[in-house]
C-alpha cells in the first residue's frame, strides 16, 4: 500500500486609536487612550482694532499637580480664549500586536508577504468571534501533544482541545511522537497574546487530534479515510492534511479516501490539503482531489518555496518557508525572487529534544506549514459568521480565492492559484 511520503518540515496605514475621553482601545491588550499629563490646546486668533493678527497655533501644555487630564480639559473648555482643548490622543498600529515573544519571528502572519493577521484579529472581535471562537479544527496528522499522559506533556501553549483518537496505536491517546501534528495545531490556534511561544491564526478555535500518521511521519490511505469519517461525525467543521502521497499516485489507487473526502464535503465540512512537497508539476493528492482545497507554499519574498509541488489544481498559496524557486519565466518571478537568499523557517511550539520539552525550533517549512494557515482563516470565517450561520466548503474556498492577495502573473495561475491568503481582506 502507497504510503505518504513525510513532509519535508518534520526534519530537517497607520489608523487613529482615538476614541471619546475616558474609553479603551478595543484591543486584548490594554493600551493609553492618550497620553497621561498632557493637553492639546489652541487659543482664539488674536483681534486687535480690527486687525486680524497671526493665527494661533496649537500648544502642548502639561498638567500639574494631581489635576486630571479630564479635569484640565473641563477647565481649559470654560475659558472664552481657548478655541478647542483636548487630550493628546495616542494612535496605534491598525490590528493586534501579539505579546508573544515568538511573534516577530512569525513573517507569515504579519510581515510584507504574510497573511495579515494582526489586521484579521481585530476583524474577528469586532464580529463576536475573537479567535474563531469555539470551531472545531480537526488535525490528522502524527498527533498533537494536547495531554499530560504518562510520558507525554501537553504543549504550553495549546489549550482548547475535544476529543481525538489515535489510528496509528488504535487507541484514544492521540499524543504526537514526531512534532510535525503539534506544529500544525500550533499555525491554526495556538494561544495569542498571552505572553509564551508564538501566535496562533484562530487561538481560540478547538482542535481535534486525530493520529494517522507515526513516529517517522507515515500513514496508510486506510487510517486517513477512517480520520476523516471521524471528524466529520464529530463535529469538526474544518480538516488539516498537512500529508501527501507521491504525485504519481492516482485516484483509482485511493477509492476510499476519496470516498471519505466526498463525504466530508457532503456533510459540510471543508477540507484542506498540502500541495505536496516534490517540485512537482502535479498537486498530489489528498490536496489534489476536487472536494479540497490545494494549498502550494510561498517563502518570506512572496515567492513559490522551491520545494512546493504546482498545478491547475492549486487554489491558494499560504507561508511554507524555505528558499525561492528558481523561476524567470514570469516577470513577477524573475524581479522579485531570489533563489541564493538564506531560507527563513515556520516558526510554532513544538517539541525540541523529547516529547517533553518545546520551543520554537527551526526548520519547519513545507507545504504542510502552508496548508494549516487556511484551516486557521476557514475557522475564523465559520465563527465570525462572515459567510453566514453555516457556510458550505463550496462558498469557503470561493470566498479565500477571491479575497487572495494576486501574486505572479494576473489571475489565477498554476504556481499560486488565485494568490496569496490575505486572512484581513476575507473577513471584511
Amino acid at each position: 500500500m502507497t504510503r505518504p511520503s513525510l513532509p519535508r518540515s518534520a526534519f530537517a496605514v497607520l489608523a487613529l486609536a482615538a476614541s471619546v475621553l475616558g474609553a479603551s482601545v478595543p484591543t486584548a491588550e490594554a493600551r493609553p487612550a492618550y497620553v497621561p499629563g498632557e493637553v492639546i490646546v489652541k487659543y482664539k486668533d488674536a483681534d486687535t482694532g480690527g486687525t486680524v493678527g497671526p493665527p494661533a497655533t496649537p500648544r502642548k501644555v502639561e498638567v500639574k499637580g494631581h489635576a486630571s487630564v479630564a479635569t484640565a480639559v473641563e477647565r481649559l473648555r470654560r475659558d472664552p480664549r481657548v478655541e478647542y482643548a483636548v487630550p493628546n490622543y495616542v494612535a496605534h498600529a491598525s490590528g493586534l500586536i501579539p505579546n508573544d515573544p515568538g511573534f516577530r519571528l512569525q513573517w507569515n502572519l504579519s510581515g510584507p508577504f504574510g497573511i495579515n493577521m494582526p489586521a484579521a484579529w481585530d476583524l474577528a472581535r469586532a464580529r463576536q468571534a475573537p479567535g474563531g471562537r469555539g470551531t472545531v479544527v480537526a488535525v490528522l496528522d502524527t498527533g498533537v501533544a494536547y495531554q499530560s499522559f504518562h510520558r507525554y506533556r501537553r504543549a504550553p501553549d495549546l489549550n482548547r482541545f475535544v476529543r481525538g483518537i489515535d489510528y496509528v496505536d488504535g487507541d484514544s491517546h492521540p499524543n504526537d511522537e514526531n512534532g510535525h501534528g503539534t506544529h500544525v495545531a500550533g499555525t491554526i490556534a495556538e494561544s495569542t497574546n498571552n505572553g509564551v511561544g508564538a501566535a496562533g491564526i484562530a487561538y481560540r478555535a478547538k482542535i481535534m487530534p486525530v493520529r494517522v500518521l507515526d513516529a517517522r511521519g507515515e500513514g496508510d490511505t486506510f487510517a486517513i479515510a477512517r480520520g476523516i469519517r471521524y471528524a466529520v461525525r464529530h463535529k469538526a467543521k474544518v480538516i488539516n492534511l498537512s500529508l501527501e502521497f507521491n504525485a504519481s499516485v492516482r485516484a483509482s489507487e485511493i477509492p476510499d479516501l476519496l470516498s471519505a473526502m466526498r463525504y466530508a464535503r457532503r456533510k459540510g465540512v471543508l477540507v484542506v490539503g498540502a500541495a505536496g512537497n516534490q517540485a512537482d508539476g502535479l498537486v498530489a493528492y489528498p490536496a489534489r482531489a476536487r472536494d479540497a482545497v490545494a494549498v502550494s507554499a510561498t517563502t518570506i519574498r512572496g515567492c513559490l518555496a522551491n520545494y512546493s509541488n504546482v498545478g491547475l489544481d492549486v487554489d491558494v498559496s499560504a507561508p511554507g518557508g524555505g528558499v525561492d524557486a528558481a523561476l524567470s519565466d514570469d516577470p513577477y518571478d524573475a524581479q522579485t525572487c531570489r533563489p541564493e537568499m538564506r531560507e527563513q523557517y515556520i516558526y510554532q511550539q513544538t517539541f525540541t529534544s523529547s516529547v517533553r520539552n518545546f520551543g520554537l525550533p527551526p526548520g519547519y517549512e513545507g507545504t504542510s506549514m502552508a496548508a494549516p494557515h487556511v484551516s486557521g482563516v476557514a475557522a475564523l470565517l465559520v465563527a465570525s459568521r462572515r459567510l453566514g450561520r453555516n457556510p458550505s466548503p463550496a462558498a469557503i474556498i470561493k470566498h479565500l480565492e477571491q479575497t487572495a492577495r494576486d501574486l505572479g502573473p494576473p489571475g489565477f495561475d498554476r504556481r499560486y492559484g488565485y494568490g496569496l491568503l490575505d486572512a484581513a481582506a476575507a473577513l471584511r
